[in-house]
């Protein structure tokens, strides 16, 4: 075995656990609230500004844009729409290619949609995140707007950048910010003593309970008006502004490579509603075969979803619909698919939750703090065969080139991949966690966080492999050198072939034993969080 060490590179770098604790104590998000609470209320309405961010790329079903338009309308004021691009925020996140591009390209579609409504949407770029507040700040002030509207973002970063922008806003301006993510609201469901549910079961149990006793949740506002004429003159400045252009570690190695992954990923709410409406076809397969990755049966609407490119709002009302008009997703009442594909849903709606209510999430570090007490591992030839798909277990290997080649991966494989790095390699799980960011075109800080959060489960990737992909379709589909081993050899050719016959094969043979790793795993974590104190 490698000898243990710790990391000193940077994309591991976060706050003590006793910070951490400290945040949590003292929620950022209430400082949020308290600064908007304490704004005056400005009844000239000059001109106003939605502020889309990188969680709401669509003018469909758009709470905040909608309550914009609204006033805009209402006040005879123009609307304008602002997006703030920042190198360095897209660099500090690790952002894919993939999803740079995405993102991109939905802007540009957007932005011509909204010129037909004569509404401008201009891009301003900030070099650095420094500069994030006092860039739109800037552009406020300069056009002379009175009223600023947004959605919520819930990681702690965002939180104190919006405080920051309320603050600064000054008397003159007016910021309202409403919830856009979710169907249900973080933070509304707590437990008996009065802290935010945690535990998946009741959260979904309640969950389910509420949005069947208010489905009109589900229903979705108007897109914005247009904006009158008599203000294309004084607009007429801001159509037309020069999409951003990502940075040179965000650029596709080739126009070929681009236009192959725009391919499996078109960009834009239309494209993203179309892929919907086609799931929900085949969606009475989806609680059959959706831990089978060779069905490939998912919707793959987790792109559009990360990005908001469509609504939760929207999709669900297109299941609802489906589900003779019925918002009761309850497993007794709904249909085997969409009972299954709401409950992955609702796994969504309380990663938001526990991003707002437990902040230290979105800071680098575990929900529970012990794991951040582990010695990890410094195994390098380990790390590289992890992403390139060699470790010599054949369901690890498929899934990581299947994220190589399409900037996404199944959820059977995430939960396999993930253990087995922060398991079997003992590696540290925040490696893997940036890895996925820098190349899954649906990374989301709070499904990517705790879908990486480490537990003592130990995923056996040959079970896994034979349960969910039993006639090794996946396996063969994505490691080209076992397409030819028949039956159950194609789960562990190196223990099920003979030595001749697996050296044929030109495949690597496991870097651990997987039985041995398991039991380190589970030793070390004992061991260093016996007497971890957070």
């Amino acid at each position: 075995m490698s000898k243990r060490t710790a990391y000193s590179r940077s994309e591991l770098g976060h706050p003590t656990t006793k910070r951490a604790k400290q945040v949590d104590e003292d929620l950022p998000y209430d400082h949020l609230l308290s600064a908007l609470e304490s704004q005056d209320e400005i009844k000239d309405v000059r001109k106003v500004v939605h502020w889309f961010r990188g969680k709401d790329l669509r003018y469909q079903d758009n709470m905040a844009l909608h309550h914009a338009s609204e006033l805009a309308k209402k006040s005879k004021a123009p609307l304008i729409c602002v997006y703030v691009y920042c190198i360095a925020e897209e660099s500090w996140h690790g952002t894919s290619p993939a999803r740079v591009d995405f993102m991109l390209e939905a802007l540009r579609i957007m932005q011509k949609d909204l010129e037909s409504l004569h509404i401008p949407l201009v891009f301003l770029n900030a070099e650095k995140r420094q500069d994030y507040v006092p860039v739109i700040l800037d552009f406020i002030k300069e056009q002379g707007v009175s009223h600023v509207f947004a959605n919520y973002e819930y990681e702690v970063d965002e939180i104190h950048r919006d405080i920051k922008a309320v603050q600064a806003s000054g008397s003159a301006v007016q910021v309202s910010l409403f919830h856009d993510q979710t169907i249900v609201e973080p933070g509304t469901f707590n437990t008996s003593s009065g802290k935010p549910m945690k535990v998946f079961t009741p959260y979904h149990k309640m969950w389910l309970s509420y949005v069947r006793e208010n489905p009109e949740l589900l229903d979705v506002v108007p897109d914005p008006q247009k904006n009158d004429a008599k203000f294309e003159k004084e607009l007429k400045s801001l159509f037309a502004s020069p999409l951003p252009k990502p940075s040179k570690d965000k650029e596709f190695p080739s126009e070929k490579e681009r236009s192959r992954i725009r391919s499996l990923w078109p960009a834009g709410h239309d494209a993203g509603l179309k892929r919907m409406e086609s799931f929900i076809k085949q969606i009475h397969k989806y609680a059959a075969t959706r831990s089978n990755p060779a069905k490939d049966s998912t919707s793959r609407m987790s792109a559009y979803f990360s990005s908001g490119q469509v609504s939760i709002r929207e999709a669900l009302g297109k299941v609802r619909d489906h589900n003779d008009a019925s918002a009761d997703f309850s497993e007794s009442n709904a249909k085997a698919g969409v009972y299954s594909w709401v409950r992955e849903i609702v796994f969504r709606e309380l990663y938001r939750q526990t991003t707002l209510t437990t902040p230290h999430t979105a800071m680098n570090l575990p929900q529970n703090l012990k794991f951040d007490f582990v010695h990890w591992e410094d195994d390098e030839e380990g790390w590289k065969k992890w992403i390139n798909g060699t470790t010599g277990e054949p369901f690890i290997d498929a899934g990581m080139r299947q994220l190589n080649a399409e900037a996404y991966m199944h959820n059977r494989l995430r939960m396999n991949v993930s253990s087995y790095l922060y398991c079997n390699l003992l590696l540290d799980y925040r490696r893997g966690e940036r890895y996925f960011a820098e190349t899954l075109i649906d990374w989301d800080l709070s499904n990517n966080t705790q879908g990486w959060e480490p537990s003592y489960t130990v995923f056996n990737p040959v079970s896994q492999a034979e349960r969910n992909d039993p006639d090794g379709d996946y396996i063969r589909k994505w490691v080209p050198e076992l397409k030819e081993v028949h039956g159950k050899a194609i789960f562990a050719p190196y223990d099920r072939l003979s030595k001749e016959e697996f050296d044929k094969l030109g495949y690597p043979k496991p870097h651990v034993n997987w039985k041995e790793t398991k039991q380190r795993a589970i030793e070390r974590f004992k061991s260093d969080m016996a007497d971890a104190e957070p």
